[in-house]
């Protein structure tokens, strides 16, 4: 399989696969807009499954988590090209051109838009810098982030109510929110961020409501799962265990022996 994964002036990112292929699990901390060129992308979150087909545009949102799969198209490679729009950059825009949110954006609205030729135009203009970071100044990237952000807000002037709230995460509930995303494989200061809490406040909520580490109580909450899904659902451990979190399949298996007692056939 040959794939490859680049990254242009830190926020260029460019995505290029001749076969499928597992990208990382992530955390999202800056808003990012991305166009599929070839193939189709099926992220995993929180909401569920999207699919990002092939000539589309997407706006992801910042602070979340994410797995992808990455798909080639039957006769065309995957490729995917995104520009992440940083905070600093967005304040300074927002600075600048006295912005100021009115609404709260509504969460469950989609952000996918259609590649008019002003989005073609942009993502196009792009590509010229694939593998060519030594020359590209800083200001130039920071005018293809501005430009990026004016299409937005032709395309939809509401998004300034999503892209320019630079808020912190409220504190939500910790039970509810790990049990739904204990399968991301990410550092615990990423849920942390993603309940509104300090790394300190986490562990310390975390000890309160769950009676154990969080690295302790996400190896048990995985285990659980895994085995529901292996002695209900027949799954096969090499199917399921990096979807719940698990970086090998030794590690995953010696885990689920140490824990049931039992190995993953004898279920």
């Amino acid at each position: 399989m040959e794939n490859t994964s680049e990254i242009i002036f830190d926020q260029l990112v460019y995505s290029c696969a001749f076969e499928s292929y597992r990208g990382h699990e992530e955390f999202i901390p800056d808003h990012f807009l991305g166009f599929q060129l070839s193939g189709e992308t099926h992220a995993f979150h929180e909401q569920g499954k999207t699919i990002i087909r092939e000539n589309t545009v997407v706006l992801v949102k910042k602070n979340q988590l994410i797995r992808t799969v990455k798909h080639p198209s039957v006769n065309e490679r995957y490729q995917f090209i995104s520009i992440t729009l940083d905070d600093e950059t967005l304040r300074q825009y927002a600075a600048e051109n006295r912005v100021k949110i009115n609404a709260t954006f509504p969460g469950n609205q989609r952000l996918f838009f259609e590649p008019d030729d002003f989005f073609r135009t942009y993502f196009a203009s792009l590509m010229p810098y694939i593998n060519k970071t030594e020359i590209v100044p800083p200001r130039l990237a920071a005018l293809k982030v501005k430009e990026a952000i004016e299409l937005l807000l032709l395309s939809n002037p509401d998004l300034k109510n999503l892209i320019f709230d630079f808020s912190e995460p409220h504190k939500i509930d910790i039970e509810e929110f790990m049990n739904k995303n204990f399968m991301f494989n990410v550092p615990v200061n990423a849920f942390a961020q993603l309940t509104g809490r300090s790394l300190s406040g986490f562990k310390r909520d975390f000890q309160k409501v769950f009676h154990m580490s969080p690295r302790q109580w996400l190896k048990e909450r995985r285990l659980k799962e895994a085995h529901y899904l292996i002695k209900n659902q027949d799954k096969k451990p090499s199917d399921i265990y990096l979807d719940l979190g698990f970086e090998n399949l030794s590690h995953f298996y010696s885990s689920f022996k140490k824990k049931f007692g039992v190995t993953t056939t004898e279920v």
